[in-house]
């Protein structure tokens, strides 16, 4: 009591209010500089940096293994998916069908680092894509992805396309090959409890849709870890990139190799310039052996058969579990010119563009293949077609592709007009020089459709120019098979109305063709009009 009594006598009342104003001003500093040395310790907790990027097409499966922390938060028509204050509440994913929105949301004033930040941040991002689902007419409105900025965590990116599912993977990556399992293992123990009980399933094959060709491919989870102590320890670990891919499906017939197979492969694998490694699964040794040279010009590494059961564990630091395939159109990528570019390159081909008939003054005789085919759709006056095709001035070659996929490019670069009854051989234009001439033989029976999208539009973006021929009832060995007054020769729509199968067993099955020359010759006459140009 003393002690105050000479303090307040010892200051007057105005310098009693400055050593107020003194004293709180010291009290901010210390706070101040307490936060400022202590801040990095404060952010949140590194999540995963787990993010769905959804594209035109079906939905890619997600499995929600047990029950996690997520809940489902419904809104009229739409669900959303709540993040709030750094803890995601979720879903119920039972419905293939449902519209979803997410959106996620952090209510305080701090700014959004850059991405090289090593503070995990959660950043706002809404999508609002409109596409179509499992092959309906139904509208989805699709939302998009948790983006966590400390690097240190895996990446997790899960997009489906028009054709095919994928999954990009950067991290800690272990591959379950007796489960069919690739696990991606993070860096911290706290991950998100939604994200560690989460899967993907992904069948590795361009040709979604297509539920025969999906039905013969085998199926690959993405998982995330929860436990790190039962981890699959590494055996076998790369120092490059990997792209899982399948070679299930309808990877046996020549045209479904190129544009399910060698196209989206092409533009996966790529951009890695040969520094990635090829993991097969559904394995078909015939098929790597016929376009091994294309393997090879892709990846400098042995093609691994994943599905070789065993002990080894395959370890990855980046892999693509799938291929990538945009667009519906068939034997079609964004850059049909690059494509063909590494055609030529791989198989050291050396004819760019097809000839111009009277070009500097000498006139040059173009060179006609002609498509031979042994069991169906084949020319049964194959040698009469080849005479006139002389006659009009065209240097001849018949030619069967088979498996030597090297000598067909060949033969199909050399030439200017390639010519052949509609079939998975007319897949050999990918070879043709530009400006070279594609003539199609449409068969009899309503094949105009699957004629025009396989090889009519696809010639096209490969600048290649495009003659059709049809033909006739009297042209089809159907007419020695089935009476005049048969559905197959009357109404051939009927047939169609009975599915693919019915319609191929016929039409491509059993018919051959046999050319009205005089019908057929001012087909050859055209191209060489176009030559010409």
């Amino acid at each position: 009591m003393m002690y105050d009594t000479l303090l307040s006598r010892s200051f007057s009342k105005h310098e009693k209010k400055k050593l107020r104003y003194w004293g709180l001003i010291t009290c901010l500093v210390i706070a101040l500089s307490f936060c400022t040395v202590f801040k990095p310790y404060l952010g949140p907790l590194p999540v995963l940096n787990l993010r769905l990027s959804i594209g035109a097409g079906q939905k890619l499966q997600v499995v929600n293994d047990t029950s996690s922390s997520l809940q489902l938060i419904s809104e009229g028509n739409d669900e959303i998916f709540l993040a709030k204050n750094n803890t995601l509440m979720p879903n119920d994913t039972s419905s293939s069908q449902q519209v979803v929105k997410a959106e996620f949301t952090r209510k305080n004033d701090e700014q959004i680092n850059d991405r090289s930040s090593s503070r995990g941040i959660i950043r706002e991002i809404i999508m609002n894509n409109t596409v179509k689902l499992n092959n309906t007419n139904i509208t989805q409105k699709i939302a998009g992805e948790i983006i966590a900025k400390n690097k240190t965590e895996p990446v997790t990116v899960c997009k489906m396309l028009e054709r095919s599912d994928f999954c990009e993977i950067k991290g800690d990556i272990r591959i379950d090959v007796n489960s069919s399992t690739v696990f991606i293992v993070p860096s911290e123990s706290y991950i998100l409890e939604a994200s560690a009980n989460t899967s993907w399933s992904v069948k590795p094959y361009a040709r979604k849709g297509d539920r025969s060709a999906m039905s013969m491919v085998r199926e690959w989870k993405v998982k995330i870890v929860k436990n790190h102590q039962n981890t699959l320890k590494c055996t076998q670990v790369h120092n490059v990139p990997g792209v899982l891919f399948s070679l299930g499906g309808y990877s046996g017939n020549h045209f479904h190799s190129f544009t399910d197979i060698i196209l989206p492969l092409y533009s996966t694998a790529r951009p890695f310039n040969g520094d990635v490694q090829l993991l097969v699964t559904d394995r078909q040794p015939r098929w790597v052996s016929k376009f091994k040279t294309l393997l090879n010009a892709l990846s400098r590494y042995e093609v691994i058969d994943i599905d070789n059961r065993g002990e080894t564990t395959h370890c990855f630091s980046s892999i693509t579990v799938g291929v990538k395939r945009q667009s519906r159109k068939e034997l079609n990528l964004d850059s049909m010119e690059d494509f063909r570019q590494f055609l030529r390159s791989s198989y050291s081909l050396k004819k760019k563009t097809a000839i111009k008939i009277n070009s500097g003054g000498e006139k040059k005789r173009p060179r006609l293949v002609i498509i031979s085919r042994k069991r169906s759709r084949a020319f049964s006056n194959i040698g009469d077609i080849a005479q006139l095709a002389k006659s009009l001035g065209y240097r001849v070659v018949v030619f069967e592709p088979d498996a030597n996929v090297s000598r067909s490019a060949q033969v199909m670069n050399s030439c200017d007009v390639l010519m052949g009854v509609h079939g998975a051989g007319l897949t050999n234009m990918v070879f043709l020089p530009v400006n070279a001439v594609l003539i199609q033989v449409v068969p009899f029976g309503g094949a105009e459709w699957v004629s025009k999208n396989y090889f009519q539009e696809p010639a096209k973006d490969m600048k290649i120019r495009y003659l059709e021929y049809k033909i006739n009832l009297e042209e089809s060995s159907l007419i020695e098979q089935y009476p005049a007054d048969h559905v197959v020769l009357r109404n051939p729509l009927a047939i169609q109305k009975q599915g693919w199968e019915a319609f191929k067993s016929v039409y491509f099955d059993k018919q051959n063709v046999k050319l009205d020359l005089d019908r057929f010759k001012p087909i050859l006459l055209r191209a060489l009009e176009i030559l010409h140009q």
